[in-house]
């Protein structure tokens, strides 16, 4: 470990005088083993997700000064992100705050969070979903500049970046600009491809966006290519084009920003692709790391940093991908020959790799000082936030699972307590509603901690909220902050009815995409049904048994017995989910129910004056105040004390492949 950080002061020297072999890859024929010279050395520190919550008040400025360690390290250096830089929650909702004025020039939603990424110095993003999640409007607020006699905020100072995504008669088309434009004359705009030329060497950057952005975002008008979401080839063919215009002109070194979702999407890319040196992936979460690499406290490693791959011209491709929050900086030193390919016998993992931005990698990194800005602008954020995290509802004795690879994949307790709190909140405007469902998804935060002792080793231990000193919250406690920085999106509140037919339909979407390694945004959490699956067999057949229930448990409805659906399968039954799912969201069959039986459907938004003692947060008939009045109604004078198990024990949600069938027993 020491040689890495050790490696991190000598390396402007190395830099200077790297003269390394290896061999080429691709299509030579000749296994001899000549040398080739690193004609170009390269630094690419680079990030994706940094979506900030509110750990991010703490990560953030360590992450600033661990890119001011690097920053000089080497003279050929490259800033980039692979995008979703910003995500509602109490950090973005912070800079509409009037106290954050001086700071920002104007106020707005999400303008700290892109004023932070000037400052640490990105020089050019892709766009991610959760550019999104607010619709165009606010991603125009947020990248462009806006000026006024109150002030001016400077917005974005690099240019956004996707090759599929078309926005022709959408309110972002005035900002979108000529592709393949040097970078640094582009803040501001949107387009699919740029060119930064570091030390006279011109590098091209081209960006490609997930093509189920539509499913999972807000992306009104704007056409998302292709449009079969599963075709790759066509994918890849539009992101070879930008390639081959940057080509066409001479340059012979490419980093794409892909923002995939799921990291098996661009490494199948990667074969699909020629002329491509590098991917920065984005949207997975995923923490590749080298042999030298440390981890944060209670953090996995997924694999390898970086993942080698070959191109379909047989030329080696390097994958990389660091975890999101500001929580890692990646940081890649990678020669190449003098045609511009990438020589992989240049890696160095005393030098390159994941760095946890954590207080023992900012000691590590030479403890350099954070970006003044970034300080600013975070200490701002941090007198926001606090006054939020003194406002309580209820308590916890347990840590709520809120993790992606949980939420997304099995039955958590923060899942349950949340579909629990939708589906009594609902019940207060209609008795008749029997079931909750949402999706993992829209769970972005556990609202608790994960401590590992001093020199411990392990996942560490979960713990429930710890007590504040500043706001005056006591352990277990939960908060206004806690709410609002788990359910970020503050989703509405609907009811709907569906047939038997169309509820089996509605869960057998919700396991649809499960599968190992996959993390999908749809898996559902629920209340008010239990069932089982089995993620090994086909489409709109993994559901094996399912049941209504009530409050107590005891089943009311036996909806499917051995994947058969049972009895009248027009019955009706009344759910309520997210305005996000049945408008469509993550792909759910809503619409088409609709659309068969509007009258059946009847479809009723939450009443926004719902009765006192239910609206305590917010706006009434969202997420966050449904939350907030199930856990001041039954969690105020006795703490929630039901622990989060692994998927052997889950008993709404039984997958088969890891536990046996008791649904409906």
């Amino acid at each position: 470990m020491a040689n890495k950080y050790w490696m991190l002061l000598m390396g402007s020297v190395l830099a200077l005088s790297l003269a390394v072999t290896g061999c080429r890859t691709g299509n030579d024929d000749d296994d001899d083993d000549s040398t080739t010279t690193a004609d170009y050395t390269l630094q690419l520190i680079h990030a994706a997700d940094m979506e900030a919550g509110v750990e991010a008040v703490d990560d953030a400025p360590r992450f600033s000064s661990i890119i001011n360690a690097f920053k000089d390290a080497y003279p050929n250096t490259l800033i980039l992100s692979s995008g979703d830089n910003y995500i509602p929650s109490p950090f973005y909702v912070a800079s509409s705050d009037p106290s954050m004025s001086t700071l920002l020039g104007q106020t707005g939603n999400g303008r700290a969070d892109i004023l932070i990424l000037n400052a640490m110095g990105f020089q050019a993003s892709a766009l991610g979903n959760h550019e999104f999640d607010e619709g165009t409007g606010l991603v125009e607020d947020i990248i462009a500049v806006d000026e006024d006699d109150d002030g001016t905020y400077a917005g974005a100072a690099f240019p956004y970046l996707s090759s599929n995504l078309d926005f022709t008669g959408t309110g972002l088309e005035s900002l979108v600009t000529t592709d393949g434009q040097e970078a640094s004359l582009i803040p501001n705009k949107i387009a699919k491809s740029t060119v930064i030329t570091v030390n006279g060497e011109r590098i091209g950057i081209v960006g490609a966006t997930t093509p189920i952005l539509d499913q999972i975002s807000s992306t009104d008008d704007v056409v998302v290519l292709p449009t079969d979401e599963d075709d790759l080839d066509a994918l890849a063919a539009i992101i070879q084009t930008e390639v081959d215009a940057l080509t066409g002109t001479g340059i012979n070194k490419v980093i794409t920003l892909m923002h995939m979702q799921q990291i098996a999407i661009e490494t199948e890319l990667a074969g699909k692709l020629k002329d491509v040196d590098i991917i920065v992936a984005g949207g997975s979460d995923t923490i590749l790391t080298d042999s030298n690499d440390r981890l944060r406290d209670g953090h996995e490693s997924s694999g390898d940093y970086p993942r080698w791959l070959t191109s379909s011209t047989g030329e080696t491709v390097a994958l990389v991908n660091t975890d999101g929050q500001y929580q890692y900086v990646g940081r890649l030193v990678i020669g190449f020959d003098s045609n511009g390919i990438l020589i992989p016998s240049t890696y160095d993992a005393n030098v390159s790799g994941a760095y946890a931005a954590d207080d023992q990698g900012v000691t590590d990194t030479g403890s350099i000082d954070a970006d003044s800005t970034v300080v600013s602008i975070i200490d701002g954020i941090r007198s926001v936030i606090t006054e939020k995290d003194g406002n309580t509802f209820g308590s916890t004795s347990v840590y709520l699972n809120g993790e992606r690879a949980s939420v997304r994949t099995e039955e958590t307790n923060l899942g349950n307590l949340t579909a629990d709190a939708n589906l009594w909140y609902a019940q207060q405007q209609d008795s008749t509603v029997q079931v909750s469902l949402k999706n993992g998804g829209g769970i972005r935060a556990a609202i608790g901690t994960i401590e590992v002792p001093p020199g411990g080793t392990g996942e560490g231990v979960p713990l429930p909220p710890q007590a504040s000193s500043v706001s005056g919250k006591a352990e277990g406690e939960v908060s206004q902050l806690d709410i609002e920085n788990t359910l970020r999106f503050n989703n509405s509140l609907d009811l709907v009815t569906l047939t038997a037919q169309q509820l089996v339909e509605v869960l057998e979407h919700g396991v649809a995409a499960t599968e190992d390694g996959a993390t999908p945004g749809q898996f559902p959490q629920v209340a008010g049904v239990n069932f089982s699956f089995d993620p090994s067999l086909t489409a709109n057949s993994r559901i094996r048994n399912a049941v209504i229930v009530d409050s107590n448990g005891t089943t009311t409805d036996t909806l499917v017995t051995n994947g058969a659906i049972i009895g009248d399968t027009s019955r009706t039954i009344r759910i309520v989910s997210l305005g996000f799912l049945i408008g469509g969201g993550d792909s759910y069959p809503y619409p088409s129910f609709q659309t068969a039986n509007t009258s059946l459907f009847n479809q009723v938004e939450l009443d926004k004056t719902l009765i006192a003692t239910t609206g305590t947060l917010g706006e009434a008939g969202n997420e966050q105040d449904a939350l907030a009045a199930y856990l001041k109604q039954f969690y105020s004078s006795t703490a929630f004390s039901i622990a989060d198990t692994s998927s052997v024990y889950d008993t709404r949600i039984q997958n088969i492949s890891v536990r046996s069938d008791t649904v409906g027993q």
